[in-house]
């Protein structure tokens, strides 16, 4: 069985993308529009590693992070920030948070993949 990956995007655009391109690798992807949705998506089923957008409505990607790694069955679960933030503020906010790695938008399928793969258990 593959492993799932957790997309979490507000644009709808943006989660087809990143589904497509992790789906050519045989992951199941489950993906969500907001931190709030991919809360409820965790605690429903076993995903391997979250690959999140920051700014979102609801709640924001390092929110969401902050929330994933409260919770102990998740503390371990590696998080990708895919954003079009690159201020080092941002991404120090996200190390800091527990982020294992930070991409710009636009990104390049390869790019995403070669982190996911470092990552992925």
């Amino acid at each position: 069985m593959g492993k799932t990956v957790l997309v979490v995007d507000d644009s709808m655009s943006i989660r087809q993308l990143v589904k497509a391109t992790l789906l050519t690798k045989g992951y199941n992807v489950v993906d969500a529009s907001d931190g709030i949705e991919a809360l409820s998506k965790l605690g429903s089923q076993r995903v391997n590693l979250v690959i999140s957008d920051v700014n979102m409505p609801n709640m924001d990607g390092i929110s969401l992070l902050k929330a994933i790694k409260a919770k102990p069955e998740h503390r371990f679960t590696p998080v990708i920030m895919l954003t079009t933030e690159s201020q080092e503020a941002q991404k120090r906010a996200g190390q800091a948070a527990g982020a294992k790695a930070w991409i710009v938008k636009p990104f390049q399928p390869e790019q995403m993949l070669a982190a996911v793969e470092k990552l992925i258990m």
